[in-house]
């Protein structure tokens, strides 16, 4: 007793010695968050709408915390904070979404009773989010990871009751009914990803989805208006998908970047080859120079008409970046026969270069599709002479300096171009006279 009333008879100073403690772990806890995304998530420690995206959520979830805490502290269980690794997971990766979670649990541990039971069950409960909850864009997925999350709690629970009581005579089985409301509360993480990408303009894979659509407005019209270059961009899109399934980069997005890369074609459709349906060739009235510029204009044209479509920054990167700063050869190769101190720059997209994997990826798969379709009689060993040579070129060119993508990877996107294109052009193994 009296130590009690000597800590509530405490000065004014020692209760702002008190609070600064607090506000120090605090600062710090946030801190380590900002190191953490600038050393492994530049591009979300680069973009302010990210990191807005990422501190409101936290900020949210300890008000609502704190709320609940002041009202009935019994309810607790009730919050649904495992939508947090669900929403990070969704719009960036696990890695961050554990640390996020992780801090953002500790933290609340300041403010809640019990709080290392608070801490380990949800910590606990975050993890199992985090292995569960693939592609929930599929809506079995997030249920199924909901009722694995909802059971990691009670079973937590029950151990702890056991561990401090010794028994399980007044277990109160109301608290189980907690971690049901709770599970229901989680299933509301469709409408606030919702909500969400039209706060920060972010892109979810709930979102790709829908963008994956070839029967939406925008990919109706390049069927309609070219359809050699939306047949192209199907076979894009099905190799870059391959590819990014076997190095684990984001399928879904490789695909739906791949989908729209080429949209700007739809403005001079005549203009590229796989929609000239004559020998009639509109590059030979014009100069090597004004043929360059057409072309290159289909990047920004793309732009516009995804821009007015309302297609999200995330996939108009990838029209920024299909062709990064490649050399456009062939009339390159045609001024230079006529004026050989040709300047190469002035036969160069624009760039920027691809500054992802996925990115990178879809520059590979549009490049190599495109090429092999020039082959006469394609067999095996053209087949694996062009993709190397021309991904080699690509790499020589420096045109993957911007993303992570390492030696290993692109060696395992040569061997799956190499399977996907044979299987395409129907490459069969010819077997020697007589063999069974």
């Amino acid at each position: 007793m009296r130590t009690e009333y000597e800590v509530n008879s405490s000065s004014f100073s020692d209760l702002y010695l008190i609070i600064s403690a607090y506000s120090l772990l605090v600062v710090l806890s946030l801190l380590m968050i900002v190191l953490f995304i600038r050393k492994f998530e530049r591009d979300i420690y680069e973009n302010n709408n990210k990191i807005a995206f990422v501190y409101f959520n936290i900020t949210l979830i300890i008000l609502i915390t704190t709320w609940v805490v002041d009202v009935n502290s019994n309810y607790i269980y009730i919050i649904p904070l495992c939508i947090m690794p669900l929403l990070f997971k969704a719009f960036f990766d696990s890695r961050i979404a554990f640390f996020i979670h992780s801090v953002t649990v500790m933290l609340l541990g300041f403010v809640v009773p019990n709080s290392y039971e608070f801490i380990f069950l949800n910590i606990i409960a975050g993890v199992v989010t985090i292995l569960t909850s693939d592609n929930i864009y599929k809506r079995a997925n997030l249920f199924i990871a909901v009722a694995q999350i909802t059971l990691v709690y009670m079973l937590a629970y029950f151990s702890f009751y056991v561990i401090q009581e010794g028994n399980i005579e007044n277990l109160p089985l109301n608290n189980f009914s907690l971690f049901v409301l709770c599970g229901l509360l989680t299933l509301f993480i469709y409408p606030l990803i919702y909500i969400y990408e039209k706060m920060f303009g972010l892109v979810s894979d709930v979102s790709l989805l829908e963008l994956s659509d070839t029967n939406s407005s925008l990919l109706k019209e390049l069927s309609d208006k070219a359809p050699g270059t939306f047949h192209h961009s199907l076979n894009v899109a099905n190799l870059a998908e391959s590819c990014a399934n076997e190095i684990n980069a984001n399928a879904l997005l490789s695909r739906v970047g791949a989908l729209h890369h080429d949209i700007g074609k739809i403005s001079n459709p005549s203009f590229f080859t796989e929609n000239q349906l004559s020998e009639q060739n509109p590059h030979n009235n014009i100069t090597s120079k004004e043929s360059v510029e057409i072309i290159k204009q289909h990047v920004l044209d793309g732009i516009k008409l995804a821009k007015n479509a309302g297609v999200p920054e995330r996939i108009i990167e990838f029209i920024k970046t299909h062709h990064g700063t490649n050399l456009i050869v062939y009339f390159y190769n045609k001024e230079f026969k006529l004026n050989a101190e040709v300047n190469k720059t002035d036969f160069r997209y624009d760039g920027p270069k691809p500054f992802s994997v996925e990115m990178a990826l879809v520059m590979m798969c549009d490049s190599v599709e495109a090429a092999t379709k020039s082959l006469d009689k394609p067999d095996n060993d053209k087949i694996d002479s062009f993709v190397e040579t021309i991904i080699d070129k690509q790499v020589e060119d420096q045109q993957f300096e911007n993303c992570e993508l390492t030696f290993k990877n692109i060696s395992i996107i040569k061997s799956v171009l190499k399977e996907k294109l044979k299987n395409i052009y129907h490459i069969r193994v010819s077997y020697s006279e007589g063999s069974n």
